[in-house]
């Protein structure tokens, strides 16, 4: 059997970042051969990956990339915190991001397949969690377009990595204030741009609860359709972004904040770990 020293050890663990018991095992099983080593390490891992297959993936981070007239977001999550704020996790996280905007993919099953590497996004993901030993997931992306982009990446922790990411796709020339939106975006988390993309179905269902709750609270017959339709407003006011009020001024609506900037808002991307 070879001489396995503390530095092969050491030297394969930050190459790889595995624990100290399974390197020196492969590294015994290799007799001393970094190469074979590591081989054996990656087999272990990916065999590992099945088994982990159905655990919870509630930590991550979120990352952005601008990409002339497009944004990219995702969010890429793993099993711990402990492991999210790791250097691997952060440098695979950039390696995604940068293979899925090159490929120009809009969906995470495009994201998968892209080109990375020798091999594909999903590849890169699944040989990185197979070394790391938790289970990896690319769970969501989405692609912004626009002439400008504010991207905005809020860290919950000093210690950890972005945990809400928030892309906006605009034009015009203030910066500063589509910046500001974007951090309004990530605080209060609007599900629509205006109240015109809310989807019927979800109008109409609120209207009926907001119809049930009155009915229920005995208000008169006659002033029913301007309650409701008052109570409608205030739903409009939560989900749609350029209604809210603008957490920097109350007494603003991002609307009105929008329009005096001179901006127009193409769209927007809000992604929180684990939500």
């Amino acid at each position: 059997m070879a001489n396995i020293s503390i530095a092969d050890i050491k030297a394969l663990r930050e190459q790889l970042g595995t624990g100290m018991v399974d390197t020196k095992k492969a590294l015994e099983e290799a007799d001393g051969d970094l190469e074979k080593a590591t081989e054996i390490l990656r087999l272990k891992g990916a065999k590992g990956n099945a088994k982990r297959a159905d655990r919870s993936t509630s930590e991550g981070l979120v990352a952005a990339k601008e990409n002339g007239t497009s944004a990219t977001l995702i969010e890429l999550a793993c099993e711990t915190d402990f492991v999210a704020k790791g250097e691997k996790f952060i440098a695979l996280a950039d390696k995604v991001l940068d293979a899925v905007v090159a490929a120009g993919a809009t969906t995470v099953a495009e994201a998968l397949a892209a080109p990375a590497g020798a091999g594909t996004v999903a590849e890169l993901i699944d040989g990185e969690a197979a070394i790391i030993g938790e289970k990896f997931e690319l769970r969501r992306l989405a692609v912004i377009s626009g002439e400008h982009f504010a991207i905005y990446l809020h860290k919950t922790s000093k210690d950890l990595p972005p945990q809400v990411g928030v892309v906006v796709g605009y034009s015009g020339d203030d910066a500063e204030t589509a910046r500001s939106i974007a951090q309004h975006i990530s605080f209060a988390n609007p599900e629509y741009l205006t109240r015109d993309e809310v989807p019927a179905e979800a109008v109409e269902n609120e209207r009926r609860i907001v119809e049930e709750i009155s009915r229920n609270e005995g208000k008169p017959e006659a002033a029913l359709p301007k309650i409701i339709e008052g109570r409608l407003g205030a739903y409009f006011k939560q989900v749609s972004l350029l209604e809210q009020d603008y957490a920097k001024d109350n007494k603003l609506n991002v609307g009105k904040v929008v329009a005096e900037a001179g901006l127009s808002l193409s769209g927007f991307a809000r992604f929180k770990v684990g939500a």
